[in-house]
């Protein structure tokens, strides 16, 4: 099954608008909007340097942090009665849905993100410090073969009539 391709464009700009009418209501601290809208810098940034594999690394990973802080956001700072002090209702409402739906989609677009992380020529390789076996041994030369390059009569660079030749430095 191919994968669509989806434009870091219209996700970055998917993101800021469904962020900007989360932010209409003042029901979340000023921490949800900064780390929302840091995160969507860094989307520009990868937007900017098309060949960047930190940048869309950096975008994704930060995508995967905001996911977890707006959990927190919403966790700790989601009303118990369904209004603010001096706010619509509706108001309230379509802010609170926007601000979900962003974080909703959020995994959805951390999984196009990674798509184009690994199109850019990104790998997902974690070294935890355990030994592991690598299966790329190509670049390795076996210590069995010798070269037919190398000399074995003349293992010390010596001329044929045994006087010591001129080294190449």
């Amino acid at each position: 099954m191919e994968i669509p391709p989806i434009n870091l464009k219209a996700i970055v700009l998917v993101h800021w608008l469904l962020t900007v009418w989360g932010c209409l209501v003042q029901w979340m601290p000023i921490s949800f909007s900064w780390s929302n809208f840091s995160i969507l810098a860094v989307g520009l940034w990868a937007i900017a340097q098309r060949d960047s594999i930190d940048a869309v690394l950096m975008f994704l990973i930060g995508m995967v942090v905001t996911i977890l802080t707006d959990i927190i956001h919403f966790g700790v700072y989601y009303p118990i009665f369904d209004t603010v002090p001096g706010v619509r209702t509706d108001v309230f409402r379509f802010s609170t849905g926007m601000a979900i739906l962003n974080l909703l989609l959020k995994p959805v677009s951390c999984f196009f993100v990674y798509q184009m992380y690994r199109e850019r020529g990104g790998e997902y390789n974690v070294n935890f410090g355990f030994p592991s076996v690598s299966r790329n041994r190509e670049a390795y030369q076996s210590i069995d073969q010798q070269d037919e390059s190398s000399n074995q009569a003349n293992p010390f660079n010596q001329a044929q009539d045994g006087k010591p030749a001129v080294r190449a430095y």
